[in-house]
Parts: C-alpha cells; sequence; structure tokens
C-alpha cells in the first residue's frame, strides 16, 4: 500500500510546463530517488510535495489525506519532514538545543516556553541524536562542528516530529565521499527501524545507485522513467535525456561511481 501518492500533478510559470502530469508512488520503508538533468522539474515537484509551491493541478495524498493547498507547516505536523540542500541549523545553539528547538514547535510551543527551552524534553533530544550518532557532541555549539556533522544534526531535528514521510534535497552536497556513503547507510537504517519513507533528489549517481530503492527520471516536466536502479540504468529514454541521441551509454561509468 502506497504512503505518498502523486496523480497529474502539473505546475506553470507564466507558459512554461514546469511539471506537466506527472505520477508517481511511494511505499512506507522505501527510499526513492527523483533525478533528472536540469530543468527537469525536480525541484518543482519537490517543493510541491512540501508545500512551499502550490500545484496548479493534481494531487498529492499522504495517507489517504490531501496535502495540496495545505501551508508546509500544516504538512509537517502531518508527518512530512525535510533537510536542505544547504544545512539549516541554528549555528550560535548547542547540538542539543537545535533539536530540542524542533520538538518545542513539534509540540506547538514555540512562542510560550522560551524561558525553559534549555529543559524542553532533553532525553528525547538525546535519544535522537543518538540515532544519528550525535549524543556524545550534544553540548557543542553547532558552529564548531565538521559540516558532516551538521548534516547528522540537520537529520536528527527531521526526526523530531516522528515523521512519515522524509524529503531530503540534495542531501550529500557539499560532503566528501565517506561522509555521503555515512549519511547515506544512517538514513536507510533510519528507514529501516522507523518505517518511514524518503524521496530524494540527489546529483551524485553513485549515492543513487547504491542507496535507491527505485528512481523516477524527469526530463522537461515529464516523467520518463521509473524503476529499479539498473532498469533505469537501462532505459533508452534515460540514456537519451542524459547522453543525447545517437551515443552510447556506458554503463562501467555508474556501476563504477555505485561501487
Amino acid at each position: 500500500m502506497s504512503l505518498l501518492k502523486v496523480t497529474g500533478l502539473g505546475k506553470s510559470f507564466g507558459g512554461v510546463r514546469a511539471v506537466d502530469g506527472i505520477n508517481f508512488e511511494l511505499a512506507a520503508g522505501e527510499l526513492l530517488a527523483l533525478i533528472g538533468p536540469n530543468g527537469a522539474g525536480k525541484s518543482t515537484t519537490f517543493n510541491m510535495v512540501n508545500g512551499q509551491l502550490r500545484a496548479d493541478s493534481g494531487s498529492i495524498q499522504l495517507d489517504s489525506q490531501e496535502l495540496v493547498g495545505l501551508a508546509p507547516r500544516e504538512i509537517w505536523r502531518r508527518g512530512v519532514s525535510r533537510t536542505f540542500q544547504i544545512a539549516e541549523t541554528f549555528s550560535s545553539l548547542t547540538v542539543v538545543e537545535n533539536v530540542q528547538m524542533t520538538l518545542l514547535s513539534a509540540d506547538h510551543k514555540m512562542f510560550s516556553m522560551w524561558r525553559r527551552a534549555a529543559d524542553h524534553k532533553r532525553d528525547e533530544a538525546l535519544a535522537l541524536l543518538e540515532q544519528v550518532n550525535m549524543k556524545a557532541q550534544a553540548d557543542r555549539p553547532c558552529s564548531e562542528l565538521a559540516y558532516g556533522d551538521v548534516k547528522r544534526v540537520e537529520l536528527a531535528m527531521a526526526m523530531a516530529n516522528n515523521p512519515k514521510l522524509l524529503l531530503m534535497d540534495e542531501p550529500t552536497a557539499g560532503m566528501a565521499p565517506r561522509e555521503r556513503n555515512e549519511l547515506m547507510a544512517l538514513t536507510k537504517q533510519l528507514v529501516m527501524d522507523r518505517g518511514m519513507a524518503v524521496l530524494f533528489t540527489e546529483h551524485s549517481m553513485d549515492v543513487v545507485f547504491a542507496y535507491a530503492d527505485r528512481m523516477i527520471v524527469l526530463a522537461r516536466g515529464r516523467l520518463i522513467a521509473e524503476g529499479k536502479p539498473l532498469e533505469i540504468r537501462d532505459h533508452p529514454k534515460v540514456q537519451e535525456v542524459y547522453f543525447g541521441s545517437g551515443k552510447t551509454f556506458e554503463k562501467k561509468a555508474l556501476v563504477k561511481e555505485a561501487a
């Protein structure tokens, strides 16, 4: 049974059809990669699911509940979390305080508990940090962390509302290969432990082929292919979009990246 169901989704900007009637589904416990060349409509699709953009047409349903028309905060409260290409944390706060601030928001107490924020659900915040291997650094300011550790803190913050669906926008951007693999392996483990779903955009094909359960490919606003990584690797339309008509797709390049 699908957790997320997107049907006939469309969005235009002026005379440009950025997303043109796409359909896809995502099940709990699954990592789905959304890929495509520049201008394919990936960010527009991603932002419509998150509520930052409102769809012109179509439906986005989470557990059979319609999300189109809801504000991002309402969508977040229904169990959709997000991480960003550039990690969003409060650099002046400690690691644990960042997670506590997110827990305050989840509890609808952002404006009523400022004096007690440092005490709010500290144990719960520490438990979330333990899941991303950051508990030992709980009392360090985020400003002192390496970038890979900041991304782990952001992931802990994204878990604060116990999400059903996690949206990850270029999760490994700016990270070294080892950090990329560690973050995505951690995400995969969280998916297995929590039974949530992940929709992520990513330019690094090594990450996509190593960690995605399935992939959907957009080009010029339309969905041109979907399937398991090896199916996508061999798909003729994907080859044409990425490499041009008449060119031979070099499988060994992607196999090397995924190794």
